[in-house]
This record gives C-alpha cells, sequence and structure tokens, in this order.
C-alpha cells in the first residue's frame, strides 16, 4: 500500500476589513477548486460563491492566459489559491474618469 504524498498550499480571501489566510495540507493532484473547498473558507465567509468566484494563483488568474480554470488546475507545494471579489466598478472606467477629471482641472 502506497502512502499519500500531501503538499502544502494555501487559500486566501480578503475584503477591505477582513481577509483570511489559511494553510492546508492536500494530497498532491489537488486542484485549486478542491483546496477552497477543503479550506473550509466559505464557513467563514458565506457570500463566497464557489461554482462562479474568479480565482488565481500568486495574482494570475486561473482560466485565462494558457492557465487551466480551478477545477483543472493542479497545485503545486507552496501555491497560494486567491479568491477574488467581484469587481464594484471596471478599472478602465476609473482610469477614465481620473484621465476626464485631471483634464477638467488643467484646462482651469
Amino acid at each position: 500500500m502506497s502512502e499519500i504524498e500531501l503538499i502544502t498550499v494555501e487559500v486566501a480571501y480578503a475584503l477591505p476589513t477582513r481577509q483570511q489566510l489559511t494553510e492546508l495540507q492536500v494530497p498532491r493532484g489537488t486542484t485549486a477548486f478542491e483546496a477552497v473547498e477543503q479550506s473550509g473558507i466559505t464557513e467563514q465567509f458565506p457570500e463566497i460563491d464557489l461554482e462562479n468566484v474568479k480565482m488565481g494563483i500568486f495574482g494570475q488568474a486561473l482560466g485565462t492566459k494558457g492557465l487551466k480554470a480551478p477545477r483543472e488546475h493542479v497545485l503545486e507545494p507552496m501555491d497560494r489559491v486567491e479568491i477574488y471579489r467581484p469587481l464594484i466598478i471596471d478599472p478602465k472606467e476609473v482610469r477614465k474618469r481620473r484621465a476626464e477629471k485631471a483634464s477638467r482641472k488643467a484646462e482651469e
């Protein structure tokens, strides 16, 4: 009987006023989605919708730029799975508004 190799990973979630970083041991071959499920983080943050939430590894969004989706991305030792909150406003819109404001100030 072979022994299951465990690796250490982290699951992170942050709100403006509260954050949680959970370290856990998972079997090698565990996906990002499975690690989030196993972390129990949804018990502390019930607003997290695991089926629709965006996740990433060290700032790189899963399911983009050649990375597999959370249900398929197999974790490596010391990976940190980040759970991203939905954006309230599009960053492009924020930059546009900032540029318009600066332009108006320059005209004054």
